[in-house]
């Protein structure tokens, strides 16, 4: 074992506020903290993203404020103790208000030398390393190209290093447990989990509940990890090589029921709170895909809701059944990820068509083609807006952030529902595996979105069609067209992909009347504006010159990015939209007030480039696909040139700088 922080040194990057002598095996002191990141890193196998969870669950249930980045391989397995297997977890937890994960971690827990590896760059100097000291053997080393032991030779001088014995000590609680060796190593994720639990502060009887729940069919396995788990919070107790603990009080939030939860999670609730406020079933017709697949998972543990979910044979399969069932009465859903938005295609000008609610998710991952599976873009905004043949108009909405699934979820379905049409949901990898605090919602607040079926003829005696079924006889408002269940007696009617004549819905080849339901449908979609809210601009002074507009998960970057420039005494403009298509009525308005508008995108500016066409003006496109969301300091440092008057932003993010 080598290393011990002095007492009364806090982890880098937090505040110390204050430091106390705390009673345990040793007298250790207590720094108290504002703010601390810390990533977990080991081969795939070695539980990071169970651990990180765990730990994430009990720091929100002591009611810190946080966001996580989950970061892991596509392959179910890589090559143990490789590069490209190498699985990551960090948190980021507070006494206040957060908004981004942590540009850098302030704490760095590492299982192997391959992990070592693949995260020190990210490690500022001073920053704490913990190393599993079993798992440096010449093996493992050579794997990554390490000539000698870096916990032994001196390289790692410029941080705190603690190199533990995590494997040994793991196997060693375990003696008496009845599990072989390999079994009892497959532990050493809930000793770390414990040590961090002592070194934290952070609530313990979670996650030995959480164990229990977990293996209660396996209940050797379930006393193993909970021994494991103890051991290691009872060696930070009494070891010698930790010589200080940490406090990060909760954080302020306004009254109300909180949980943990993660984008997937907070979308699927969205969804079911929609069947529920609309009164009608809710049928999933999806093809697994990554990182959509929890959404699946999800929705299919909630029948007692009406929630049917079909696991299809392929993507067109899943649309086509999501289609159906809409044309049935149900709330059709389908969810996927680029690749099968390709897929889905012509099934979504199917639903422009015939004019039927539908919502399609779509969360991002690194593309092109299978890309980067379990990596985050946002290169999917123009492939929403114009990835069908034919003038195809669909609304396109994006969550902010994991909880604001919920809400995005929620006004998909009353797009839909209200406006007769394909909704497209663009959320991404980065929304949907991170995790933060919500609070949970009172029912009766959510919209309310009944529907009302046509059940009778709605001809008129003025036209002639006194008696008759008209299915393209449109709302004036909405220009949504009537919605009749198959089987309501006098309503039957066509349905399909050719053009539909005005009204009756017979199918027509009149060149006039094509020019017409094609304005028409552009027409509704285009409405959609005047029911969404006037565009919030976050200008606390009200004398920016400089706006930085963005979408989806870009907004806690951009944000924090913004505050840190603000406390640095300058002005800046936060504008971030949720509806991409149609944009806001207001937003040409808003943005001609100022002098410059940049737009941070996972992309290569595929939303600054829908900005200069729609309203001229030069919006200048700072972009990165990494498959990471951006690094707050970059951002600054970009937006603060732009206000300083000095070069445009570059068309590449570099690395480096704290959240």
């Amino acid at each position: 074992m080598t290393g011990t922080i002095p007492a009364g040194t806090p982890a880098p990057g937090g505040v110390n506020d204050e430091v106390s002598s705390a009673p345990g095996g040793l007298v250790k002191d207590v720094v108290a903290l504002d703010r601390v990141v810390i990533r977990l890193a080991g081969d795939s196998g070695d539980g990071m993203q169970l651990t990180g969870n765990r730990f994430t669950s009990e720091t929100a249930s002591f009611g810190n404020d946080l966001s996580t980045l989950p970061n892991f391989p596509a392959e179910i397995r890589a090559p143990t103790g490789t590069l490209p297997g190498v699985s990551s977890f960090q948190l980021h937890f507070a006494d206040h208000d957060i908004m981004t994960p942590g540009d850098a971690p302030d704490v760095l827990v590492v299982m192997n030398p391959a992990a070592l590896k693949a995260n020190l760059v990210d490690l500022p100097g001073g920053g704490l390393l913990i190393a599993d000291s079993d798992e440096f053997t010449p093996r493992n080393l050579a794997k990554v190209g390490y000539a000698t032991n870096p916990l032994e030779d001196g390289s790692l001088e410029g941080w705190q290093l603690v190199a533990v014995p995590l494997t040994s000590m793991t196997t060693d609680a375990l003696s008496g447990s009845g599990l072989g060796k390999k079994e009892a190593e497959r532990s050493k994720n809930m000793f770390t989990l414990g040590l961090l639990s002592w070194m934290y502060h952070r609530p313990t009887e979670g996650t030995v509940r959480f164990l229990e729940r977990q293996f209660r069919k396996k209940p050797e396995i379930a006393a193993a990890n909970i021994a494991a788990f103890r051991a290691g919070f009872n060696y930070g107790e009494t070891t010698e090589a930790f010589a200080v603990s940490y406090e990060i009080k909760p954080a302020p939030m306004a009254p109300g029921r909180y949980r943990n939860i993660s984008g997937n999670q907070a979308l699927s609730y969205g969804l079911v709170a929609a069947g529920q406020r609309s009164g009608l079933p809710v049928f999933l017709g999806a093809y697994p895909i990554t990182p959509a697949s929890d959404i699946l998972h999800e929705l299919s543990k909630h029948k007692s809701f009406g929630v049917r979910t079909f696991q299809a044979e392929d993507e067109i399969a899943g649309i086509g059944a999501a289609l159906g069932a809409s044309f049935g009465g149900a709330l059709g859903i389908t969810t996927t990820s680029g690749p099968g938005v390709a897929l889905k295609a012509e099934t979504i000008g199917l639903a422009v068509m015939t004019e039927l609610p539908l919502v399609i998710v779509d969360v991002q991952r690194g593309g092109p083609s299978t890309g980067l599976p379990t990596k985050t873009e946002q290169s999917d905004l123009l492939q929403a807006m114009f990835g069908r043949n034919g003038e195809a108009p669909v609304p396109v909405v994006a969550p902010r952030s994991p909880g604001d699934c919920f809400d995005a979820a929620i006004e998909a379905a009353r797009i839909a529902l209200t406006y007769r049409t394909p909704v497209i949901l663009l959320s991404d990898g980065y929304l949907a595996n991170g995790a933060e605090p919500w609070a949970i919602p009172d029912v009766d607040s959510l919209p309310d979105l009944r529907v009302e079926f046509t059940t009778e003829p709605n001809g008129s005696a003025e036209d002639g069609t006194e008696g008759q079924f008209l299915p393209y006889l449109r709302d004036p408002e909405t220009l949504a067209r009537p919605w009749a269940v198959p089987g309501t007696a006098g309503l039957q009617h066509r349905i399909g992909g050719l053009e539909k004549a005005d009204k009756t819905g017979n199918i027509s080849y009149d060149a006039a009347n094509h020019d017409f339901m094609v304005r028409t449908r552009q027409a509704k979609i285009d409405g959609i504006a005047a029911s969404l809210p006037a565009t919030e601009v976050d200008d606390p002074n009200g004398d920016a010159r400089v706006a930085v507009i963005g979408w989806g998960s870009t907004y806690g970057p951009i944000g924090a990015a913004c505050r840190r420039i603000r406390r640095s005494g300058r002005s800046i403009a936060q504008v971030h939209l949720r509806h991409l298509n149609p944009l806001p009525a207001d937003l040409g308005e808003i943005l001609a007030r100022y002098d410059r508008v940049v737009c941070p995108e996972m992309n290569l500016g595929q939303m600054a480039m829908l900005l200069r066409a729609k309203y001229l003006i030069d919006v200048e496109s700072h972009t990165q696909v990494r498959g990471l969301p951006f690094r707050a300091a970059e951002l600054a440092a970009v937006l603060q040139d732009v206000i300083d008057a000095g070069a445009a932003p570059a068309g590449a993010a570099t690395t480096g700088g704290h959240a």
